[in-house]
């Protein structure tokens, strides 16, 4: 996609800071970091959401990659976070899937009522 602000990353054509790049996957730094470790990790093939993804071979890369991240930056052990948002109401501002792996804090869950 051209105007797709990850294919240009992918493409080269918008300097990002890579931390582990293959044939199918691409990780870089998010630029607006949630957490110590905020690594997004996003298929080079351009699909819009998670809704589109069809390909399950490409999702075990992707999944794959997110522990390769989470172990890399130190916070496997302790914990993190992998984080889609899908659609607008879901949060996502970028129409080409990614998954936010965050660490290095605390997360917690807290549900209505309790």
């Amino acid at each position: 996609m051209a105007d797709c602000i990850f294919c240009k990353i992918i493409n080269k054509e918008i300097p990002s800071e890579i931390v582990y790049e293959d044939e199918n996957v691409i990780a870089f730094k998010d630029i607006n970091p949630k957490a110590p470790v905020h690594i997004l990790v996003v298929p080079k093939k351009h699909i819009p959401t998670l809704n589109d993804f069809d390909d399950p071979d490409l999702m075990v890369k992707v999944m794959e990659t997110c522990k390769k991240i989470a172990k890399d930056f130190n916070v496997a052990e302790s914990g993190y976070r992998v984080l889609v948002n899908v659609n607008k109401e879901g949060g996502q501002v970028i129409y080409h899937v990614h998954f936010h792996v965050l660490g290095g804090r605390l997360f917690k869950f807290e549900q209505k009522g309790e």
